[in-house]
Parts: C-alpha cells; sequence; structure tokens
C-alpha cells in the first residue's frame, strides 16, 4: 500500500527530514496515492452495484483533497455551506452532493438549493418545514432524503455513535414514514431516497446489515404507499486500523451490500471519510524538551511542538495513533518509554502515552493516522497557529496549506478592532 514506509522517514519516496527542513513543524504530510488506492479498492469492493461514492468532507476539507476526490469522479458528503463551498472551488459536482447535519440554517439551504446539490438528508420535521418553505420562496424544487434513526448499536466509542435512539441524529421510523408522505404530497420537495448513517470506525459488518435492512423495509413500506425511492445511502463508518490490528474489510462489506441490494434497482450512496484519508496522513513534529522521570513513581516526558490545538483526537476520544522516529536515531538517544506532550497548559495535551522509543532534544517524530480529524478539528488554543499541509504526489511535495502565522491569526480581531477604536477604553 502506498504512503509511510517501512522505516518512518518517507512518504512515497520523499523525505519527511526533508519536508520538514522546508516547512518547519508542527506540519501535517499527505500521501495522495494512499487516498487513491483507498478509494479504487473500494470502488472495486463495489463492483457491480450501481453506486456513488460521496467522500465525507468533515474528514479532511483541505482543497488539495477535495481537488484529489473531485478528480477520481467522487460525490461529496457535507455538513455546511462553508463544505459546500470548498466542493464547488475544488472542481466537484454539485449535482453529486449531499448536505447532512442536524442544524442547517435558510441561508445554507438557499444556497445549497441555488447551487444544484443533488440531495439534502433531512433530519428533523421542522427541518423538513424548513427546506419546503425555502424551496417555495425560490421556486427550486429541493430533493430530499430522511435521515433515519434505525437504533443500531455501532458498537463504537459513544461521541462517534450517531444511530441509537439518544442519539440526536435522524428521526425515528414511525415520524420518517409520516415525513415521506408529506413530502411526496408537496409541489415543493421532491423525494428521491432514503438515508442513515450508525457512527464512525466501524469494524464489524453486521451493524452495517442490520441497518441496511431497517432501511429496505421502510423502502418496501413507502412503495407499498406509492412513494417510489431511487437511492439508498447507507452513511460512512467504515473503519481504519490505527494500531495494526484487523480493520474492516472493504471486499466483505461490498459482498454484503451487492446481496442486500440484489434486483432491487436502488443507486447506493456510500459517505466514506475516516476510510479514505485517515492512514494517509502523519503529523511532523520536533523534541523541544525531555524530562525523564525523577524517580520510579514519576513519568517520562517528551514534550514536542505539536499540541492537542493540532491533534486533538487523543484529548477528546482517548483515540491511539501510532508514533515513531521520522528519520535515523539521533546520537546520544535515550530510549525509554516516553509520553508525548504538547506545550499547551492542560494535562490532556498529549499525543501518545507510554511509547517505547529513542528519543533527543530536536529529533523529528511523525504521529501516524492523522489524515482523518486531524488538522480538519485543529485551532488556536493558546494563541498558537495552526500547522502547515503538505501534499505528497508523483514524487514531489506540494504546499496545500500553508503555514498560518500569527499576523493571520491575529487579523480578524485587527480588522474589528480597528473599526471601533473605543472599544476597549475606559478600562472595558
Amino acid at each position: 500500500m502506498p504512503g509511510l514506509s517501512a522505516d518512518g522517514f518517507s512518504i512515497d519516496g520523499v523525505s519527511l527530514g526533508t519536508v520538514a527542513e522546508a516547512q518547519g513543524t508542527p506540519c501535517f504530510v499527505y500521501s495522495a496515492e494512499h487516498c487513491r488506492h483507498q478509494y479504487r479498492r473500494l470502488q472495486s469492493a463495489l463492483d457491480g452495484l450501481d453506486h456513488t461514492i460521496c467522500y465525507a468532507v468533515k474528514a479532511n476539507s483541505s482543497l488539495g483533497i477535495l481537488r484529489l476526490f473531485a478528480e477520481l469522479g467522487a460525490g461529496f458528503d457535507i455538513v455546511s455551506a462553508g463544505e459546500l463551498l470548498r466542493v464547488v472551488e475544488a472542481g466537484g459536482e454539485p449535482a453529486k452532493v449531499l448536505f447532512s447535519g442536524v442544524g442547517k440554517r435558510a441561508d445554507e439551504i438557499d444556497f445549497a438549493l441555488k447551487t444544484g446539490i443533488g440531495c439534502f438528508n433531512v433530519e428533523s420535521a421542522q427541518e423538513l418545514t424548513r427546506i419546503e418553505s425555502r424551496a417555495a420562496l425560490l421556486s427550486i424544487p429541493a430533493p430530499v432524503s430522511i435521515r433515519v434513526n434505525p437504533d443500531v448499536d455501532a458498537n463504537t466509542h459513544p461521541y462517534i455513535s450517531t444511530g441509537l435512539k439518544e442519539n440526536k441524529f435522524g428521526v425515528p421510523t414511525r415520524q420518517a414514514v409520516e415525513m415521506y408522505q408529506h413530502a411526496a404530497a408537496s409541489d415543493h420537495l421532491q423525494v428521491v431516497g432514503i438515508d442513515c448513517h450508525i457512527g464512525s470506525q466501524i469494524v464489524d459488518q453486521k451493524p452495517f446489515a442490520e441497518a441496511l435492512n431497517r432501511l429496505l423495509e421502510m423502502v418496501d413500506e413507502l412503495a407499498s404507499m406509492g412513494i417510489e425511492l431511487t437511492h439508498i445511502d447507507l452513511g460512512g463508518g467504515l473503519g481504519v486500523s490505527y494500531d495494526g490490528t484487523d480493520p474492516l474489510d472493504p471486499e466483505d462489506y461490498g459482498r454484503s451490500i451487492r446481496a442486500q441490494l440484489a434486483g432491487r434497482g436502488l443507486h447506493f450512496l456510500i459517505e466514506p471519510g475516516r476510510y479514505l484519508v485517515a492512514n494517509a496522513g502523519v503529523l511532523l513534529t520536533r523534541v523541544e524538551y525531555l524530562k525523564p522521570r525523577y524517580s520510579a513513581d514519576y513519568r517520562n516526558f517528551a514534550v514536542v511542538d505539536a499540541a492537542m490545538n493540532d491533534l486533538i483526537r487523543p484529548a477528546l476520544y482517548q483515540a491511539w495513533h501510532g508514533v515513531q522516529l521520522a528519520e535515523p536515531v539521533p546520537s546520544g538517544a535515550q530510549q525509554a518509554n516516553w509520553d508525548i506532550v504538547g506545550p499547551i497548559c492542560e494535562s490532556a495535551d498529549f499525543l501518545a502515552q507510554g511509547r517505547e522509543l529513542p528519543l533527543a532534544q530536536g529529533c523529528l517524530v511523525a504521529v501516524q493516522s492523522v489524515g482523518a480529524y486531524g488538522f480538519a478539528q485543529s485551532s488556536n488554543y493558546n494563541s498558537r497557529p495552526r500547522a502547515a499541509e503538505v501534499l505528497v504526489d508523483d514524487g514531489a511535495a506540494k504546499v496545500i496549506r500553508a503555514r498560518e502565522s500569527v499576523a493571520d491569526m491575529l487579523a480578524p480581531e485587527r480588522r474589528a478592532l480597528s473599526g471601533n477604536p473605543t472599544a476597549l477604553s475606559d478600562g472595558d
């Protein structure tokens, strides 16, 4: 598989040390060929099905990544107007865009209608009413699919489980039927499909099969009412390996879906994000200081220049990421069991804990599997500028997002304050 070399020193033949010297650290580095490999493997697994792979933009919304998938012919799953604008900017086809999310604003709905997206995945009765009213106002019929909450346990982390009745996503099956009846009778709504998404990082095929069975029962019930659907959307959630354990096999996934949809004549939609990009990326960071333990009841800390504002997954999800040197072992390295921590003033500011590594001050380290929900969830916490992003493609490393400067970070506040010079007067 393309991507990080066995020794961890390069991505697709490009030296990570060279990238770090040119761009500084922290820095996200992605393999374009790994993204293509994952996409094509999933395409092959779904061979024989009328289908569209809609990349979940929230996983990694960098224009360089979106352009790569647009060139492959992918559709896109979005959850905001900003993501739609990114897709259009990257050359994606609006007609292959699904608009998901529980809180679509009126202006976002208007923008999506005017752009000509393929479908709204509707998550509540009030949202359906709002979409209908905006479609009537603009005289643009709105294609809709109801997101059903099938109450299926995906057996994943509770923060990324979305298909249980206690989750905020989707609507119960009985309510969904009522919403379909309303939509089918509307002059301003066009019923096109049915949707669900039960969670992320799923490594067992059974929850997908159970969810799909429940959707198909609804498809049959709606057909008996004269409401015919053209597509069925099973969402994303295909799990990947972060620690060498077996992920979900896409070939098994494809075989199961083909068997369940045989003879149905439904277009199949899937919304992978993490599966396509997670293992495409590493986060490069340098060791600033080593704090070897003072005595047996202390820990060994390696303080690096990346932090939880760059990669929040370990703090937020208790996520495990592989860590290894990104260059040969430096002279004077100390072999020990290290906690890899950042400079932020939080005890939760760690990238990894308890890793056996030979480290020295200044050495370059790569945190693995950060292509999904790495930069996308980064922030300016502690007033830290966001990292650069680099895409390795065809033997060359190209910056796809320049490193944010302190001036970039302060610019919105400076503009605001310059327009209201007395805002901080009188001790306020």
